[in-house]
């Protein structure tokens, strides 16, 4: 940085320039560290991942797919914040209307005016609270989100069921 001596002899407008050309530049390190999303070998390799958590953040696109489908995001997208605040509602909804049911992501696909929510889900209750619950789903999330919403439900006899690899 400048002395106070060497401020009056440049001039202010001539010491701004330089402390604003001195200040933009970074010194520190890069951090090149790719951890999240990533998960940890367990010694015994007894961790169950689903196919989702398998691939790495980077692949996907190649392995495996995005689990919002959305446009709004795109340049000139109609409200992409509002979009994914009603996506986080919807997933905390879900888990928390089935909960311990749900053994899988919850996908979230945006056609037009329409919602399709996807998830796998246990057949740990019987099929009449089965299907209350998905009717109860709709009825409010079309309620408060003001547009039709589907839900597409895969049911699987237990949690091991949708285990892709042990690490």
């Amino acid at each position: 940085m400048f002395s106070l001596q060497k401020l009056t002899n440049l001039g202010l407008s001539i010491a701004l320039q330089n402390i604003k050309c001195t200040a933009s530049i970074h010194t520190t390190t890069v951090c090149s560290k790719v951890q999240a999303g990533r998960y940890r070998i367990t010694p015994k390799r007894d961790r169950p991942l689903t196919y989702e958590m398998a691939y790495p953040p980077h692949s996907i696109a190649h392995h495996k797919s995005w689990n919002s489908w959305n446009t709004s995001t795109m340049l000139d997208g109609q409200r992409p914040s509002q979009t994914a605040i009603e996506d986080l509602f919807i997933r905390k909804f879900m888990t928390g209307t089935w909960h311990s049911l749900i053994v899988s992501e919850v996908i979230i696909k945006r056609q037009h005016n329409m919602i399709r929510i996807a998830a796998i889900v246990r057949q740990a209750i019987s099929a009449r609270k089965m299907y209350f619950l998905g009717s109860y789903t709709e009825e409010l999330l079309s309620y408060w989100i003001q547009c039709p919403v589907t839900l597409e439900l895969q049911t699987v006899a237990d949690k091991k069921d949708v285990v892709f690899k042990y690490i």
